[in-house]
Order: structure tokens, then sequence, then C-alpha cells
């Protein structure tokens, strides 16, 4: 065990509670040194009614935890008897002193805690709000000169149990499984703990009264009977921890830095923190021998912004779990997708709304609130979205969860960290005066100064591209041995990225040539990724929180999109260079203005760009043949397909199969069996997308924009169905077929992720885009595409497969109540 066990509680516990200190209320010092007067005694104005609340309920957390730590108290003790007894006989299992050493002033923190919960439980059961406690915490607090004691002897009781157990089998068994008895109303009768686990929880346990103090504190009205007692109580708790810091500080002060390098700052970044099971932002600082983990104080105008820790480990103590590891870990339960969809629109509303102001040149005032409202929505979508798991722990204590949206982020963190742990690192703990210098220096430091949300950007900075990003992934060398390979394309789009396309997998070879295209849609995206991965088949390596095998990264690289570069007509060719491994690609890029064009075909033998009455006509069906094998063959083997509809499929093959259903060639059966499903459903959606109209018509947009927008369901029913009963009949059957088979997909989004709101994200446009985009003068603005109308389009077709199943019969039965005309 390593020295810093003895006292990481202390920081790491006084420091990980999120609002104990109300930092907007009070502004707190350093911990002051017993006799002084303490920076923690501010009076806080509390709404008695509510206060007094809280407080009940601050009161009743803290009791069923302190259950809790009796029963660990009491299993700690339970062995000590009979070891006790054994101890005189002539086959002692441990002998008096050992025991004396291990289990030292354990009964008297039992008696004291069973004392003091006996007390305040008939008071918090019985509550009334004029109920006073304050006397049992202030004596608590008085007798935290046991837990002094505890504290010194903790390594010597620790290194002790150690020897026993390796000395003497039978002391081994006991140590390994002490029997926890759970709460009175919990299922589980017992939990199995070891001796180690259970002798840390003092330590765990003085910091967590302290923190109970503050909250109670925090909800007790000034004039209550019970704010003077809580003060003193904090007081003394306060300055007893301040003064065990400073115990063990001197012993310390050699191994600030490993052979007395000077820290520096190797890399920083916001991160979302899973914390109590609640999200967090924090700011990450990895530094050459130490990752700290902060947040930004909120401190009153005009004075500096600092940081506060959280957290902090030694890179000496870091280790990442493996996956098997984080089984045990509590699962990431991602955050709904159509909730994520409303804070995106939310988002192109607000930043459509601030253009217009600044066009007609509003009021700055008005334009701030905008902007103030557009912030808070993207901290939300910044919160919210990640999902991708990276864990750490601390090899002598706690571990901690970040979420992250892409794979090269946790890949980044990682290699950064584990070059650090090549160099000869050494343990250490921070004492709270170098904890505060460490922490203070971070303002200074950092590199990454503003969330990364675009509200934060300068109004000359580049808004993005918008429209379709074509990429080619050519080729790639540079790997030292056979691999199965394969590659992913991620975009930046709302401030974090999102993975948009993936090659196939080339299988063992050390230069793949894929010479795949993909077409990607930019919403206001800055840069490009590649990753390359190394495709794992072995199904023991499966990844809990995903429930996916984990496949190894073996480069990865990200370009800026430069509008001048990419938004020339011609194909530019780059290399990007990733761990000694270089991949050749080819990207050329179109804007949305073009891309929205629907063109009519020149040729009406075929099925793309051609009128969907003309060719069922021809085809003597109801629904188009290419919409009716695309839908069966994504049902037959890509429903759980993650990302089905969202993954772009490569464009070279989605081309063939145009080509194919153009040509109304015998083979189209066999070769949408040996293709690629994400090629099949990027063929469907572009058949939707070249119709030389919408499906749903030029002639009945309007309306469906007006009909979208009321706000009376009923009268919002009528007219969305009365809009159905007025398409031409090819349309409506193949709409109602479609409708049908995305509803299908969406039963399955457990499996593939693809939610009724991502579908209709992906096909609201498709569907109803008017044919001629550039005529509308609300449309000029490319930034402005994914505002109003977009989004409007995503919500017609949401409501069509929110609703209850429309059958074609019923709609036509009811035409004759609905005779007006459009």
């Amino acid at each position: 065990m390593e020295e810093e066990e003895e006292a990481i509680g202390f920081l790491d516990k006084v420091l990980e509670d999120e609002d104990v200190f109300l930092l907007e209320e009070c502004e707190l010092g350093t911990p002051t040194s017993p006799g002084s007067g303490s920076p923690f005694l501010v009076a806080v104005k509390v709404e008695a009614g509510k206060g007094l609340e809280m407080r009940k309920l601050v009161l009743s957390g803290f009791l069923a935890s302190e259950e809790i730590y009796i029963n660990q108290l009491e299993a700690l003790l339970l062995p000590m008897k009979p070891l006790k007894a054994t101890a005189t006989t002539s086959q002692p299992v441990l002998t008096i002193q050992q025991i004396e050493t291990i289990f030292y002033k354990i009964q008297d923190i039992y008696e004291i805690h069973k004392e003091f919960y006996d007390n305040l439980c008939p008071k918090v059961q019985q509550w009334d709000s004029q109920v006073t406690m304050g006397h049992l915490f202030q004596k608590l607090a008085s007798q935290l000169g046991v837990y002094k004691a505890f504290v010194d002897n903790y390594k010597v009781a620790l290194e002790t149990a150690e020897k026993c157990s390796q000395s003497n089998n039978q002391f081994q068994k006991i140590s390994e499984e002490l029997k926890v008895k759970g709460p009175k109303d919990s299922k589980d009768s017992h939990t199995s703990v070891t001796m180690e686990a259970l002798l840390y929880k003092p330590i765990d346990r003085v910091t967590r009264s302290t923190l109970v103090l503050h909250d109670l504190l925090k909800h007790t009205p000034v004039d209550h009977p019970d704010y003077p007692l809580l003060q003193d109580a904090l007081r003394i708790s306060q300055n007893f921890l301040s003064s065990i810091n400073e115990d063990i500080d001197p012993r310390r002060t050699a191994v600030t830095t490993p052979k007395g390098e000077t820290r520096q700052l190797v890399k920083d970044g916001f991160l979302v923190e899973m914390s109590e099971s609640s999200r967090k932002l924090r700011h990450v600082f990895l530094f050459t021998d130490v990752l700290l983990c902060a947040k930004l104080k909120k401190t009153s105008a005009g004075k500096h912004q600092q940081y506060d820790c959280k957290w902090y480990i030694p890179l000496a103590d870091l280790v990442f779990p493996s996956p098997e590891e984080s089984d045990a870990s509590p699962q990431v339960h991602p955050f709904p997708d159509h909730e994520l969809e409303d804070m995106k629109m939310k988002i192109s509303a607000l930043k459509s709304e601030i253009q217009k102001e600044k066009a007609n040149k509003g009021q700055s005032r008005a334009i701030e609130r905008l902007k103030k409202k557009m912030f808070e929505n993207e901290f939300l979508l910044l919160l919210n979205s990640p999902t991708i798991p990276f864990r750490i722990h601390n090899r002598n204590g706690k571990s901690y969860l970040f979420l992250l949206s892409s794979d090269y982020e946790r890949s980044e963190w990682r290699e950064a960290i584990q070059k650090l742990q090549k160099k000869d690192l050494q343990a250490f703990v921070l004492s709270s005066v170098e904890l505060q210098v460490l922490t203070g220096s971070c303002f200074k430091l950092r590199t990454v100064h503003n969330i990364p949300v675009t509200s934060n950007k300068d109004d000359d900075e580049s808004p993005g591209l918008y429209g379709f990003l074509h990429v080619i992934v050519h080729s790639a060398k540079g790997f030292k041995q056979s691999a199965n390979l394969y590659c992913t394309l991620e975009v930046d789009s709302f401030g974090y990225f999102v993975s948009k396309a993936k090659t196939r997998v080339f299988r063992d070879t050390t230069e793949p040539k894929w010479d795949e295209e993909f077409e990607i849609e930019l919403e206001g995206s800055q840069s490009l990724r590649i990753l390359c991965y190394e495709k794992c088949y072995d199904k023991t390596k499966v990844n809990k929180d995903n429930n996916e095998i984990v496949d190894k990264i073996m480069g990865k690289g990200q370009i800026q999109l430069d509008p001048q570069t990419v938004e020339s007509k011609n194909w530019h060719t780059d290399v990007i260079e990733m761990n000694g491994i270089k991949v050749e690609f080819s990207m050329k890029f179109t804007s949305r203005d073009m891309s929205l064009k629907r063109t009519p075909s020149k040729k009406q033998t075929g099925v793309f760009g051609v009128k969907i009455s003309v060719v069922t006509k021809r085809e003597r069906s109801k629904v188009p043949y290419i919409v009716r094998q695309c839908i069966e063959e994504v049902e037959k083997r890509g429903i759980e397909e993650v990302g089905i509809y969202r993954i772009s499929g490569v464009a070279t093959d989605i081309q063939a199969l145009k080509a194919v259903f153009d040509a109304n060639n015998k083979d189209i059966l066999l070769m949408l069996s040996d293709m690629d499903i994400n090629a099949i459903a990027g063929t469907l959606k572009l058949y939707f997308r070249e119709l030389p109209e919408p499906l749903l018509t030029d002639r009945l947009y309007p309306a469906f924009m007006e009909g979208i927008a009321l706000s009376d369901p009923a009268a919002k029913e009528n007219c969305m169905m009365h809009l159905l009963r007025s398409l031409p009949d090819p349309n409506l059957i193949t709409f109602l077929f479609l409708l049908e088979h995305l509803k299908r997909v969406a039963d399955k989004e457990p499996i593939n992720k693809m939610s009724l709101h991502n579908l209709a994200t992906v096909f609201g446009p498709t569907l109803l885009r008017p044919s001629e985009v550039e005529s509308k003068a609300h449309l000029t603005s490319a930034a402005d595409i994914w505002s109003h109308d977009v989004m409007a389009q995503v919500q017609v077709l949401l409501y069509y497969l929110q609703h209850p199943p429309i059958s074609f019969a019923e709609l036509k039965r009811n035409t004759l109540y609905f005779s007006t005309d459009v």
C-alpha cells in the first residue's frame, strides 16, 4: 500500500461534493489553522419553510449513511473478540499486540457514532421544524481526537494486517470476507467487504460529517437555536481537518514533483464527468506527474476567475481499468435522442433569430438575450450528448468516469497519460497549500479558454460549412504487421464530433486499399477526423457500456476544412499522418445551396429523377420497385445495424446500385444481397432526394408548413390528415409504406440507436424540401438553411411517425367530410 493512502480521503472527499460550498454566497479562503477565525462562518439567508424542509432531507440522508457506517464498524469489530480469545491460547491466530494495532480505536469510534445515531434517529423520525440537534453534532465534533489517533496509526494498521494475511491463512480468510449488515429496509441482508476496505471507512467518514455541517448550515435560519451550535461544530471539524493535513505535509514536501523536475502542463480541456449519477462539466489538467480535475469558480464581478479542485491523481497511482474490470462499474445511460434533437432545433432557431436581428440592426440587448439563450441550450447539448466512457482509477482509492463524444478524444487523453507514465514517477500527496498553488496556476496555464460552443465564437470566425463533403478513403501505409483494418470518418457538429462513415474491413494486410467514397452531410462543420482501427474478432473483449467488441485504434488524424480549399469543384487529394501510419484520401465539397437543387432526369427510361407517378404507371405498381426492394433488404439484414440511414454508405456502391436500378438490370436482387447495407440505405435516400419534386409535393409544401405550426391538437390533426388525402395516390401509398418501415426501424432503437426523431431528421428534408429552394428568399444564407424550414420539415415527418397507424383506405373513406381545397 502506497504512503498516500494515509490521507487521500481528506483532500479528495472535502473537494468532492459539487455544491457543498456555495461559492457565489461566500468566498472561501485557505483552511485556517486552529484558533484563528474560520472562513466558513458566513451567514446565508435561508427561506424559512423551504430551508427547514431541506434541513430534514439533509438529516434523513445523513442518518441513512450513518446507519451503514455503524454496520461497517460492527463488521470490523466482529472478528476482534474471537481473535482476542485465541491470542492467549497455545495456537493464536494473531498476537494481542497485532490485534490492538489493526483494530486500534475502532471500538471507541463505534461507540461515539452509535450514541450519536441513537440520539439523532428519534429527532428525525418525529420531525418538528423547531427540533434541535446542533448539540449532537457539537459533541461529535469534540470527539474528533479519536480520529486523530486512528489516522496516526492507519498506515501501521494496514501494513500489520497485510503482513498477518501473508503469514496466516486463517486470518487471510477472515480479512478477505467480512460480512456487513444491510440497512433495515434493504433487501440485501449482508454484503462481503475486505478488511482493508473497512479500515479506510473512518478516514472516509470524518470528512462526511464536515460536508453535512455545511449543508445543514446552508438550510438552517440564522435565528434557529441550532445555528450557533452547528457553526461551532463546523469550526472544530474544519480546524481538525486542517491540522490533519498540516501533520501529514512535512513528510511529503520532498515529492511534489518526480526527481525535483519542474511540473509542466501537458494538456487540458473540458470533459463531462459522471459525478454521483449526474453530468458535470469539468476542466481537466494533465501535468507531467498529476491529473487534476477542476471546476471554474463563480466569482463576483471584477475579480479574477479561479479554479476549484474537485480531485487529483498522481500519475504514478493512475490506472486504466480494462473492459472486463469496467463490468462492475455503473452503466452509462445515454440521453434520449429526441431531447438532443430538440436542443439542436432550438439552437438552430436561435441562430436564425440572431442573424435576423443583426440584419435588421436590432437592439444589442435583444441580441445578447438570444445569445444567452443559445449558450444555455448549447451548454445542455454539450453536457448531455457524450456517451463514450473514459474511466480512470486511483490504485489507492476511487474510480472516476468521464463521457466523451468520440473515441478520438479518449485515445488522445489515454496516450498522453501513458506517455508520461513511461518516466520514473513517484507517488505523493499534495499538502493543502501545494494543492492551492497548483490549482491557482491552472487559470494562467490553461490552453483551452472557452467551453466549445458556437456562442463563444467571435462574429468574424468562420460559421463552418453547410452542405455535403465527398470523401474518398484511398489507402494506408506504415503498418508493421498484417491486420484487419478499417477507417471511420467524423466531423464536428454543434460543438462535438459525430461518426459519419466507416470503410469496410480490409483483412490481413499491411497496405489496405479501400478506395471507398462517402457523402457526409455537414452542419456548420470545421474539421474532419480520420481514425484507423484494427478490427477485433475476440468476443471476450466486449465493452459492457455499449455491448460492442473493443477495436484497437492504430492511428488518428484531424484536418481543418478550409472553405477556400474544399469549395473548389475539383477533388483535393491529401495524406494524413497518424502515429507513423499514412492514410491517403481525397475530398470535395458541395454547398447546401447547390446540393438542395432537385434536377429532373434527362432519361425518362430510368427511375432516378423521374416523377413517381411515371415510374409506378410504367411498373404497374403502387410503390416503386426500388423503394420496395431497398426496404425489404434493410428489414432483412439492416434493421439492427447501428446508425442505419445515418451512417453513410460507400458512394461508389450507391452509384453502382443507382445504375442497376436505372437500367432495370436482371441482376438487381443478386447485387442487393451482396451489397453493404449502408449503401442500400443510402440508395433509398438518394432516390427520394433526386425526385424532380418532393414526395409530399411542391404544391402542398406551404400548407404542410402552416399545418405543423398549428397549436390546437384537433385542428392540427384535421389539417395534417387532410393534407395526406390531398396527395396523388402513388405519393400517398409510397409515403405510408415508407412510414411503416421507419416505425419498424425505430422499434429496434435500443440496438440500432435510431429513434423516430433521428429518422425524421434524416428523411424529413428529403421528403419535403421543395424543388425550387433558391427562389425562397429566407433560405438564401447557407448557415440559415438548418433553421426554420428544415426544422419544420423534420417536425412534419415526426408528426406522422408518432401518429397511430394511418391506412390508405381509411384516409380515402374520410375524403367526403373534408372537401375544402388547399
